[in-house]
This record gives C-alpha cells, structure tokens and sequence, in this order.
C-alpha cells in the first residue's frame, strides 16, 4: 500500500450501475458510449454503501469543460482532494476479482474518510489505481 495525495477536487460526470456488481460492465459502456477514451480525461468506479447499506456504483469521467455534464444530461460528483490509501492493479482485465480484493485490504487501513468512496483510477486501458480518501 502506498499513500497518493490529489491536489485538487475533480468534478466528474457518472453513470450509476442499476445493481452491484452485476451493473457494473453496463455502466461502463453506457459512459464510454457518451465519452469515448481519450487520454487527456480521467476515468474513475466509485463506489460505497448508500441507501442503509447496499454498494452504490457510478462509473465516472472528469468534466474537461464547464457545463460537458448538463450537455450529455449526467449528474455530477466530486472526488475530493486529500491523501488516499492505495494500491495499483497491473492489467487488470486479467483479474478483476483482484480489484475487489484490492479494496478489502484497503479498507483495513486505519484512519479512513467515513464519507469516502472506494475510488478506481483508471491510470490506463490497463491498470487501475485503487484508492480510499483518508480522514
């Protein structure tokens, strides 16, 4: 585990999964369809328990430009700077039951934001950085 820190807040624009974990994929695509990869924008999983208890998943995109998110009709969220507890995953298409894996052990880490979310930062088409906001 190794301790990133975000600089600044980044506004991003999501798509919410129908169901975890199963929604995932499709949140995915559904997002990808209105963006399509570009290396210049950030793309995020974000993830935690809402509603009394049931995992809430957005598959999200940094806004580049004021008002993107109004343009394709998407809600917006905030991933917060700070410090964040993570861990890398190397190509993790070839498993990705190790992102789940991932953040259980992350979530042992003492000192986290109760209000986090379990944040995927998807450094390429490739490698995913797991990380959780610490208090």
């Amino acid at each position: 585990m190794e301790i990133i820190t975000i600089d600044n807040d980044i506004k991003a624009m999501y798509v919410t999964a129908s169901s975890f974990p199963d929604g995932v994929l499709a949140a995915h695509q559904t997002l990808h369809a209105l963006i399509p990869y570009s290396e210049s924008r950030r793309y995020f999983g974000l993830s935690r328990p809402e509603n009394n208890g049931g995992i809430v998943y957005r598959a999200a995109a940094e806004e580049l430009n004021d008002g993107e998110a109004g343009q394709l009709k998407l809600e917006t969220i905030t991933i917060e700077k700070g410090r964040y507890v993570s861990l890398l995953i190397k190509d993790f298409m070839k498993d990705v039951a190790g992102i789940e894996k991932a953040f259980n052990q992350l979530l042992t880490y003492p000192g986290l934001d109760p209000q986090g979310y379990c944040v995927e930062l998807y450094l390429s088409q490739k490698d995913v950085q797991c990380m959780i906001r610490l208090a």
